[in-house]
């Protein structure tokens, strides 16, 4: 079972690295496009590339918050990285400020790898409980919810990706495997 758990564990680490490194290319290539491309309404689900981008800190610090309730203390989630205002919901736009933003989305990476390197054995496996953003009560195992947060990352990092490519910015390779 150690075994096993250690495999899992790092696993998360692995798309955690992961994460970092697309976000760090992701800003980067949103970088030269200034406030009025980024905010540009394109289509998208959530109008802009900074929208998008904002909602991932949303969601991110969300389930963070949600990780960090289930009875196992982490030093890497506690302090003010995680707190959202009021009322915020998957569109609110918590960083206004490009810089802001960016420096936001970093402090978030760091605090994933630092949680996910203190994560003990058997906490992937312990049953989560929480309610969700509609206030309807889940319960499941966490490397369910730690697996839909990473997925739920890659899929609006790619919507992202998809609009810098329609706006001609080549964000480079993005793929997983890369890293390997």
């Amino acid at each position: 079972m150690q075994r096993m758990d250690s495999a899992f564990i790092d696993n998360y680490r692995f798309l955690a690295r992961y994460n970092r490194w697309f976000n760090q290319r992701l800003y980067a290539a949103c970088d030269p496009m200034g406030d009025e491309g980024r905010r540009l309404d394109r289509g998208a689900f959530f109008g802009s590339i900074h929208g998008t981008l904002n909602h991932l800190v949303w969601a991110d610090s969300m389930w963070l918050q949600r990780f960090a309730r289930q009875g196992v203390a982490f030093a890497a989630l506690a302090g003010d990285l995680l707190l959202l205002p009021a009322g915020a919901s998957f569109a609110t736009e918590l960083e206004a400020d490009w810089d802001a933003l960016r420096a936001r989305r970093e402090r978030l990476d760091a605090a994933v790898e630092d949680w996910l390197a203190d994560m003990p054995p058997g906490f992937l496996q312990q049953t989560m409980r929480y309610a969700n953003s509609k206030g309807v009560w889940r319960e499941h195992p966490a490397w369910q919810a730690l697996t839909h947060f990473f997925n739920h990352q890659t899929h609006h990092r790619g919507q992202a990706t998809t609009l810098l490519t329609q706006a001609g910015v080549d964000v480079g390779t993005t793929d997983l495997i890369a890293l390997v």
